[in-house]
């Protein structure tokens, strides 16, 4: 699912492409993720593009009064779930199988969002319904201060790694730039916010904005589906340092990479540069489990002699 340095890169791409851009028409396809497909239809015709921002894992493109001058300035809050790319296309360009939404751009184009698995959301909102939506999350990790940081981290005694996916603690951070923070901080997933010490804690502020910021100038880490906004593929996942590299080597020690469940999602860490609490099990490495297997079951006579 994109993350904050994903959202981040579509909307930047967005915003060089879209920004003045009117709204002459809407088509819509599937609408089992639209909260309200009516509103769509009804208040984005003749609405301009002002503005594309980020908030967390979502995008607001903010839009223009109605084109009559009633009606309230709005937004389209947009997540893009596990499969979703939004970008705008040559109206004569023939319209992928799972494009579900399709805004036609007063310079011939198409705002097409495409997600063939739709566990994304689109939403049109005015300006106290979207305060109330956005009420509930936490600081961007971006803007957060180092002692605000500490006291939503320190004073909670939930696994860190589950603090730094709550998205009422920190907004925008997901699976893959937390174990990459957490690898780079030398803090195991599993300890508790609460037994961090204040320098850990530091640290950990720290290296979590220089990754977001460094994955944010590489367009973003491309796992399965992610493209930005011209259809590009991003490049951090190059630069992986923890995140889906169980078995392989620690870049700083040369221990294997080990996985754990913590917080309900599969992460990664050394466990030689993140020693974890005591008691805590590591998961057996899967390609060694698959390996004794099949030694065991090269042993058993075969059931057709």
């Amino acid at each position: 699912m994109p993350e904050l340095p994903e959202v981040e890169t579509v909307a930047r791409g967005l915003r060089r492409a879209i920004l003045g851009r009117r709204i002459v028409s809407v088509s819509l396809g599937k609408t089992d993720f639209i909260d309200d497909p009516v509103a769509l239809e009804q208040h984005l015709p003749g609405r301009q593009f002002e503005a594309v921002e980020r908030y967390g894992k979502f995008m607001l493109l903010r839009l223009s009064a109605a084109a009559n001058g009633h009606g309230e300035p709005a937004s389209l809050l947009v997540h893009l779930g596990m499969t979703g790319q939004i970008a705008p296309i040559p109206a004569g360009q023939p319209r992928g199988k799972h494009t579900h939404v399709s805004l036609l751009l007063d310079d011939g184009r198409e705002l097409r969002y495409t997600d063939a698995r739709r566990f994304g959301r689109m939403a049109y909102l005015t300006e106290t319904p979207l305060a109330e939506e956005l009420a509930g999350f936490g600081a961007d990790p971006l803007e957060v201060g180092s002692e605000e940081f500490r006291s939503r981290i320190q004073g909670r005694r939930a696994r860190i790694k589950a603090l730094l996916l709550d998205q009422t603690v920190l907004r925008g951070v997901g699976n893959i730039y937390a174990d990459e923070s957490l690898w780079r901080a030398r803090i195991h997933p599993a300890r508790l916010g609460a037994q961090l010490s204040k320098r850990e804690a530091g640290t950990l502020c720290r290296v979590l904005k220089e990754i977001l910021k460094k994955a944010i100038v590489m367009r973003g880490s491309s796992i399965s589906d992610f493209l930005d906004a011209e259809g590009e593929p991003g490049e951090y996942q190059r630069h992986h340092r923890a995140y889906g590299r169980e078995g392989k080597a620690c870049y700083r020690c040369q221990t294997s990479v080990r996985r754990a469940i913590v917080a309900g999602r599969s992460s990664y860490f050394c466990p030689k540069c993140q020693p974890g609490p005591r008691g805590f099990a590591l998961l057996p490495l899967r390609g060694k489990t698959r390996k004794r297997k099949n030694r065991r079951n090269a042993r058993r006579p075969s059931a057709r002699l």
